[in-house]
């Protein structure tokens, strides 16, 4: 499989709508399409694709979206989460961001979104406040707003086997409290 066939399936074969809505379905076809590729990037083999923007952008959604679909609700979804900002940062660092148009930078910048770090968000704000971004901003602010008062994704905690405060679980009642 190369970079191309992820960029092909995420951008052209699946709606905006499918990239993040729950459906089993088509977590089971990602399963089985792309799951031998996620443990690959998981392991760091996916390497030589990090010599095009295209190639790191492939990278960074298997990491940070197919992850989502494949371990739906399990810990590994988030297992990757670490790997993929990396990616991203280093993508940032380079300015190659800016070779991807803004619905495709969209997704090189996820896994800022994706933190449990503040100092993270604040750099999300930035980017996600660039042209062509607007679109994506009110969610990085959504997400910033739930980390800027938990300093964590109280939605995960079940699954990473962590405890919820009192104040996490009235959040967790609440709607929008989940992406």
């Amino acid at each position: 499989m190369q970079a191309q066939d992820i960029l092909q399936f995420w951008f052209v074969e699946l709606s905006a709508q499918q990239r993040f809505s729950k459906d089993a379905a088509l977590d089971t076809q990602m399963r089985e399409r792309f799951g031998m590729v996620l443990q690959a990037a998981s392991r760091g083999e996916l390497f030589t694709w990090r010599t095009t923007p295209q190639g790191r952008l492939a990278e960074i959604v298997v990491l940070d979206q197919f992850s989502r679909n494949v371990y739906r609700d399990t810990a590994g979804a988030f297992a990757q989460d670490a790997q993929a900002l990396t990616l991203a940062q280093e993508l940032v660092a380079s300015g190659q961001d800016y070779v991807l148009e803004p619905a495709r930078r969209v997704f090189a910048y996820m896994p800022y979104m994706h933190s449990e770090s503040p100092l993270i968000h604040a750099q999300a704000m930035a980017l996600f406040a660039q042209p062509g971004m607007e679109g994506t901003l009110d969610y990085e602010r959504r997400h910033k707003a739930i980390i800027d008062q938990f300093g964590r994704y109280p939605h995960r905690n079940a699954l990473l086997g962590r405890v919820s405060t009192p104040q996490e679980l009235e959040f967790l009642r609440g709607p929008g409290s989940s992406f």
